[in-house]
């Protein structure tokens, strides 16, 4: 992200000074392709990381896999995850290679600790090594493994560019954000997966199209429909039951899906009707220029204080929730104290944004 195109989002203040500030870039867009509202370059181009992961997940539902091999709910909203690591996900994971007749170390993701805490300590404690089926994107390794083995495709090379369920992912995702697949920008992702870098504008679409599909063919229709449906009543699959992308779903009651990015990327969208009666849906995408470093509590869960934060504000300048929805998602934000070590508060986090209406 280049200075230019990026404006102050969010800030820390001690005493009576601001310490330090997190700067970044908005993009508000509509279903029919409007930019409603915007702050900073609203096209800027970044990678959306784990936020592709429901148009990663497109071909999958579109080939019909699902049905073919029997996948439950909550089964099909890991497709779509970055969960946490918790013995629930992998028994997730672990049913969905069965049932496809994979194995867990066919998964090329890698291994990281798992997000969550209580999984985090059980390996810590049985000084165990984490597996594939830990990785936050064992789930949609899983699911282009699952297809892959359907189509009678290479396995081994799954996640190269050149295989087809690669090309497929990219030509659903250049085609969900309405921008030319020659120029999407092609990079790795942390599990190895290719990924994909659009303007925030692009970003949003996709997501406004992701809850508001009329108009695409029967069977993208159907497949978003899936997908929606999936992440929204299963939001604990996609990530931590107590993280915000999961809280946020669940209090919104299936008018929103939420999926965050690595390195500060933010996708929201927002279901026909949410903004008023006849407003079509729409889609948020913001990137943090930082990256908004995840940390973890005293207690071990991971957080961010960024990303909530700012959503929750663009939420509720462009009327997207209700007081009472900011009331029970208040543990992160729009505003909060900044407390140190003991507990006494030093001063305040807070977004410092006014989105500027643009259509």
């Amino acid at each position: 992200m280049t200075v230019d195109r990026i404006v102050p989002l969010f800030e820390l203040t001690r005493g009576k000074i601001v310490e330090s500030v997190h700067y970044g870039a908005i993009a508000v867009v509509d279903a029919n392709g409007r930019l409603l509202y915007s702050d900073g370059d609203p096209y800027t181009v970044a990678f959306l990381r784990s936020s592709a992961k429901p148009f990663q997940a497109l071909p999958f539902f579109e080939s019909g896999a699902h049905e073919a091999l029997g996948l439950t709910v909550k089964e099909q909203a890991l497709l779509c995850a970055s969960h946490e690591g918790s013995d629930g996900h992998v028994k997730v994971a672990a049913s969905i290679q069965a049932k496809a007749g994979l194995k867990e170390n066919d998964l090329q993701c890698g291994v990281h600790m798992p997000g969550d805490a209580a999984a985090y300590k059980a390996l810590i404690a049985a000084k165990k090594p984490p597996t594939p089926n830990r990785n936050n994107c064992s789930g949609k390794h899983s699911g282009m493994l699952a297809l892959a083995k359907l189509r009678g495709l290479p396995l081994d090379s799954y996640l190269d560019l050149s295989h087809p369920i690669q090309q497929d992912i990219l030509t659903a995702l250049a085609e969900m954000c309405g921008f030319p697949r020659e120029k999407v920008e092609i990079g790795i992702d942390g599990c190895s997966a290719p990924n994909f870098g659009v303007p925030l504008y692009n970003a949003a679409l996709a997501y406004a199209r992701l809850c508001d599909p009329r108009g695409l063919p029967e069977r993208r229709v159907l497949a978003l429909h899936n997908i929606t449906a999936a992440m929204t009543t299963n939001p604990e699959m996609i990530s931590g039951a107590g993280e915000f992308d999961c809280r946020i779903m669940r209090t919104m009651n299936g008018k929103m899906v939420c999926k965050r990015g690595a390195e500060g990327f933010q996708a929201i969208g927002i279901m026909p009707g949410v903004l008023s009666s006849e407003k079509p849906g729409v889609g948020v995408a913001f990137k943090v220029s930082d990256g908004d470093l995840l940390f973890r509590t005293i207690e071990l869960e991971p957080r961010n204080r960024v990303r909530p934060a700012v959503a929750l504000e663009i939420l509720r300048q462009v009327d997207a929730i209700e007081p009472n929805e900011l009331e029970l998602l208040s543990e992160f934000g729009p505003e909060l104290p900044l407390r140190n070590h003991r507990g006494i508060v030093v001063g305040t986090s807070r977004p410092n944004f006014q989105l500027t209406k643009t259509s």
